[in-house]
């Protein structure tokens, strides 16, 4: 990052945890973590209960975060185009400014109450290693389409109807659509067309790279057992988070494009 970005990004650091709302979102986390411990729950299954909470959570707060963060932002972002810096240092800083306090909330929030009750078994710290870094790039991917959804709709209400559209689509009705294509063609080969259907879902993407971990194809639904089936849990796990950094970086450039010509 140059010079210019880490201070854009100093500053939006400064605000966020001014706000403390970063401080209930990792609060949140904990809490949730150091109970399911309390409740007598070993590592696994402390693992398959956040993971519900992850996979739905975390892509709604930050999809909402980072729709309101930027519409705020507006009159900020304004005033920092009128000075001599090029549009993609803002938008880097801005976006940083989000993502990094959300990740670390999160990976706060879940990782000490693993620290201080957790085992140290090396198979669990791998699993909850997954888990976080699930979390992490739903964090990103849905910070960047928040981006770039509040760049392309001026209007708050709109933009955020379409970022909670997105949320839902991702997190309930796509893998319903799924499932009725299933029963309406399950006469036929469904196996490569419900992989390339998958990979377009990022959260279906983070519950496979989860659930891989466990080796337990009853875990992880239809979808999951074909990952498994066709590349076996190390290549399914590879061509997840293959799919997740792509989903991460696809939306981030085109907010940024959009960013850059827009007429602000």
């Amino acid at each position: 990052m140059t010079t210019t970005t880490l201070k854009i990004v100093k500053y939006e650091l400064n605000d966020v945890f001014r706000s403390k709302w970063i401080i209930i979102y990792a609060l949140f986390f904990f809490l949730a973590t150091d109970g399911l411990f309390r409740l007598g729950e070993d590592n696994a299954k402390v693992i398959l209960s956040l993971t519900n909470i992850v996979l739905l959570l975390i892509p709604l707060m930050s999809v909402v975060f980072g729709v309101m963060y930027l519409y705020n932002a507006r009159e900020y972002i304004e005033m920092m185009l009128s000075q001599p810096m090029h549009r993609s240092t803002i938008f880097i800083g801005l976006f940083a400014g989000l993502a990094v306090p959300l990740s670390l909330g999160f990976v706060a929030g879940v990782g000490i109450p693993f620290a201080i009750h957790g085992s140290a078994d090396s198979g669990q710290i791998a699993i909850l290693a997954t888990l976080l870094i699930s979390g992490v790039f739903l964090t990103l991917i849905f910070i960047a389409l928040a981006f770039l959804i509040s760049i392309v709709h001026e209007d708050k209400v709109k933009g955020l109807g379409v970022a909670l559209f997105n949320w839902l689509l991702f997190s309930v009705i796509y893998d319903g659509l799924i499932f009725f294509i299933i029963l309406w063609f399950g006469d036929y080969p469904l196996e490569k067309p419900t992989i390339a259907l998958t990979l377009f879902n990022p959260i279906d993407l983070a519950r496979i790279l989860i659930m891989l971990e466990f080796d337990t194809a009853a875990l992880m639904g239809y979808t999951g057992a074909v990952f498994e089936q066709f590349f076996g849990s190390a290549l399914g796990i590879a061509i997840s988070l293959i799919s997740l950094i792509a989903w991460a970086v696809l939306p981030f450039f085109a907010g940024l494009r959009s960013f850059t010509r827009k007429d602000f």
